[in-house]
């Protein structure tokens, strides 16, 4: 699950559909960089998890809408404060991570 929730595709169509109810096309104007691959991928990722409901509708072509569930709109809660977090703490990983570096430098394969 963590996999999951930690993909990059999964919290930006999490939090387009915090917004409401979306049809496919929606979604992928509105997450830049998105292939309809990896979003038909994804949104069935998401309803296979109990995270997204989908309606389709008997149409030419066919409409098909996406809603968060409950337990989607409380994942989305999560999201949106592990963002928050990482926003918070970016700067200070940023210099902990250059301290490691500097203490602990690569060696070389050769070495």
């Amino acid at each position: 699950m963590l996999d999951r929730v930690g993909d990059r595709w999964t919290v930006l169509v999490l939090v387009e559909l915090s917004e409401g109810v979306r049809r496919f096309g929606d979604l992928q104007r509105a997450i830049p960089g998105i292939s309809q691959r990896m979003l038909t991928v994804t949104t069935k990722r998401l309803c296979r998890d109990g995270f997204v409901e989908r309606t389709a509708y008997p149409t030419i072509p066919p409409q098909v809408d996406y809603r968060l569930t409950e337990m989607g709109r409380s994942l989305v809660d999560v999201a949106l404060a592990l963002a928050d977090w990482s926003a918070t703490y970016q700067d200070p990983i940023r210099t902990a991570r250059r301290l490691w570096d500097d203490q602990h430098p690569r060696r070389t394969e050769n070495h």
